[in-house]
């Protein structure tokens, strides 16, 4: 089973041209890029040498090109850990358009981490690169491997699949960041504050988000919380989904929803004792994993999509909402074997304010039904057949 985690193909398609590889530790860059460009030369900054000779020098990038004249690509790994290397790297690729062809070598650059970039003003090429994310293992991606009560147990993330004991990997996803990123880059000053957050944040995943009582859950300014939050998302660990407010036809919602980035690892970070309801933990983690799932796919998929939700001030709510060019979805998801009258209002009325959306409820029952104009489809269904540029038929 290990081996054939390891050796899935993803559906991540790269652009031709320089471009910047994102995504959280553990979702398979490295493993991907080594596969992809086997000839490439590579610059890892996870290596302490490495990293302390090109700090010292960053120019040296242009000595190591020189001396593979003949190599395609440059694949610089965690990037994050040197920002200024891009310095050295943009004026290369600059000197190597001097003509209307590029002579010199595709720059490739993976991240697990925006926040330094960013901070340090780093113009990310001056537009010279694209930007891409990978994500962890979409179900079509397993295909046959996919098994929806150990993803939403364990997540979806090739570093815990892949793994002899991935519980144990999992368990330990949180302190390789808390380590790691968060507390040898100085990201955060009171590391049990940040602790305490990240468990009160937990409470909010797949769920309308309120800073303010989150703030109060852990004992922590408004600020500090927000400043948090920042964190998390630059580490890209969390992202928020906002309202979908195109052509609103009724009073909206203005907060948007929080999830982690992988069931997982929300499950890693949610605590669950006695007065916790199985139930209502399962049906957050099914939630967030159907997010990550349509979030890969506005990533992987051709055309300009993006993932909302839909919240009237009457509360009336449509889980997700995909957007775009050529589609348009609106998306329950229920964590229940049945599918009752009061699951289909939300889908409803917004059908009666966007005719043109196709609309979907997936649940934990078997079978497929057509309610009111809703297709209504078994989750695990939905997800192994959920590949870039398609939706199930």
């Amino acid at each position: 089973m290990r081996r054939k985690i390891e050796s899935t193909p993803r559906f991540f398609k790269p652009p031709a041209d320089h471009y910047f590889l994102l995504g959280p530790r553990g979702t398979g860059k490295t493993w991907w890029t080594q596969r992809h460009y086997p000839d490439a030369i590579r610059v890892d900054l996870l290596d302490p040498e490495t990293l302390r000779s090109l700090s010292a020098r960053p120019e040296r990038l242009r000595e190591l090109i020189a001396g593979r004249p003949d190599a395609q690509q440059l694949l610089i790994d965690e990037v994050q850990k040197l920002p200024e290397i891009l310095e050295v790297a943009h004026l290369l690729i600059e000197e190597s358009k001097e003509g209307k062809e590029r002579h010199g070598p595709q720059f490739i650059f993976t991240g697990s981490s925006a926040r330094k970039l960013r901070r340090a003003g780093v113009n990310l090429l001056g537009g010279r690169a694209a930007q891409k994310s990978l994500h962890p293992y979409m179900a079509a991606e397993l295909g046959a491997l996919f098994d929806l009560e150990v993803a939403l147990r364990l997540g979806m993330l090739p570093m815990v699949l892949g793994a002899i004991e991935p519980a144990e990997i999992l368990r330990a996803y949180n302190g390789l960041y808390l380590r790691e990123e968060v507390q040898m880059e100085g990201l955060v000053r009171n590391m049990g504050s940040f602790a305490r957050f990240l468990e009160a944040i937990s409470f909010s995943h797949a769920a309308v988000l309120n800073l303010a009582n989150v703030a109060r859950e852990c004992q922590v300014p408004y600020k500090t919380v927000e400043g948090y939050l920042e964190i998390l998302e630059d580490l890209l660990l969390a992202y928020r989904v906002p309202v979908f407010m195109r052509r609103a036809k009724r009073d909206m919602s203005m907060h948007p929803k929080f999830y982690f980035f992988d069931a997982g690892v929300f499950r890693a970070n949610r605590p669950a004792g006695p007065l916790d309801s199985p139930s209502e933990i399962d049906g957050a983690a099914l939630e967030g994993l159907v997010a990550e799932h349509l979030r890969a796919w506005c990533d992987y998929s051709d055309g300009d999509h993006h993932l909302y939700y839909w919240q009237t001030r009457a509360k009336v709510e449509v889980d997700f909402v995909i957007y775009g060019a050529s589609e348009f979805h609106a998306m329950e998801i229920k964590n229940t074997a049945n599918v009752r009258p009061e699951d289909l209002r939300g889908l409803r009325n917004f059908g009666e304010d966007y005719p043109e959306s196709r609309r979907w409820l997936l649940y934990r029952g078997k079978e497929r039904l057509l309610i009111h104009g809703i297709l209504c489809l078994p989750c695990s269904d939905f997800l192994v057949n959920l590949t870039p540029n398609h939706f199930p038929a």
